[in-house]
């Protein structure tokens, strides 16, 4: 069995309600979506990461004409192999960013592939799952108006309680006075059991994302994620050192090359990698080993579409718990409540929480079936 097509995909959408985060206007969706076809009529699937704020047309040039050439001829069970030709072939101009998005897509897609061979689920190849069922946490809390929304996101945090979740995470990041009035409203609207981490996306400097950590030790807050850029290592170092609540990051990391910096800077305590983003199944399998090695817990970051989701539920279920205990903190499921129609569509069955709770994929490869009736019209081929 060989690989004998490697099809590349971009899918853009608008929406009709844009929002911001920290970082700027989200007024779309978009993805690159790879299908490797074996010489057995196997097909397989895979996403890189895209915020929306990034053209899809860069990952899908990479995959067409960097590592399209690659893999052309090959056996797609080779993946350790594949995964550093890949890397390798193109570590003079890679290393990070958007060729490991691409190679984060073609990875998972033949993961997908042996699995469907096997006639198992991924979970089953990376050597079983740990737990069947995972806890969701709600993400959202996206300003459709910027600063100055506590009430609406207090509100919003009643929804996502009224619809089951029991643990949420709020996007910061506006300010330190606007983010600080946020989470005030949204602990006063909830539940007091109902547990919180926050997001702000690498909004400020240290000096800022300590003020904040401050301020916010008293929530006894999951986890602070993203206080500073991912480059600042030695801030993310201030930062965990001068506040009480545990700090999370990585999803803007690559590769176990880049975590083992990340832990070697003893920068965060929780590891972040995103599946569709830091180098796919491969990577994160080597990433969780050096995690544990160094104390760090993994709680991979979740985005994208309904693909990156089933293969993140996967990897979610086959992640070790690094400080085991009767009663450990186990992996949580980025379940994101705002507005994504490639979520919903592009499967025939989208992963639905249950009263805040997903069951982990059992059927063949990533478990998933394309619902062609929507990806046929609104898939864009690239380099045919």
């Amino acid at each position: 069995m060989k690989i004998e097509s490697v099809e590349t995909f971009v899918l853009k959408t608008s929406l009709d309600k844009p929002f911001a985060y920290s970082q700027g206007w989200v007024t779309g969706r978009s993805t690159t979506v790879v299908r490797i076809r074996t010489t057995d009529g196997v097909e397989g699937w895979g996403e890189t990461f895209s915020v929306g704020l990034q053209p899809p047309e860069i990952a899908a040039t990479v995959i067409d004409s960097a590592l399209k050439p690659l893999l052309l001829g090959q056996n797609p069970l080779d993946t350790e192999v594949l995964w550093n030709t890949m890397y390798l072939r193109t570590r003079d101009y890679g290393r990070k960013g958007v060729v490991l998005g691409a190679i984060s897509a073609v990875d998972i897609a033949l993961w997908d592939i042996c699995g469907k061979v096997a006639n198992q689920p991924v979970w089953q190849l990376l050597g079983g799952a740990f737990r069947q069922r995972v806890q969701c946490y709600a993400t959202g809390f996206f300003r459709p108006e910027g600063q100055g929304q506590a009430v609406d996101m207090a509100a919003e945090a009643k929804r996502h309680e009224a619809a089951g979740f029991s643990i949420m995470k709020v996007k910061l990041g506006f300010g330190i006075d606007d983010d600080i009035a946020v989470m005030h409203a949204i602990r006063e609207a909830l539940d007091p059991a109902t547990q919180l981490m926050v997001d702000v996306n690498h909004a400020y400097g240290a000096n800022e994302a300590i003020r904040l950590g401050r301020a916010l030790d008293s929530f006894r807050l999951r986890w602070l994620e993203e206080p500073v850029v991912p480059e600042d290592l030695a801030g993310y170092r201030r930062v965990r050192d001068a506040i009480d609540t545990p700090i999370a990051g990585g999803e803007a990391e690559f590769s176990m090359y880049g975590f083992h910096d990340l832990f070697a800077a003893g920068a965060v305590d929780i590891a972040q990698p995103d599946i569709c983003l830091a180098g796919g199944f491969t990577a994160l399998r080597h990433i969780n080993t050096l995690a544990q090695v160094n104390g760090v817990k993994v709680n991979p970051h979740v985005w994208g579409t309904a693909i990156g989701q089933y293969a993140s539920m996967h990897m979610i279920g086959a992640t070790p718990t690094t400080h085991f205990a009767l009663y450990a903190d186990q992996p949580l499921f980025e379940y994101d409540t705002s507005s994504h129609p490639f979520r919903t569509a592009l499967v025939a069955q989208p992963l639905e929480h249950q009263g805040g709770w997903l069951d982990v994929p059992g059927a063949p490869g990533l478990g998933f079936e394309i619902d062609h009736s929507f990806f046929d019209k609104t898939a864009i081929p690239v380099g045919r």
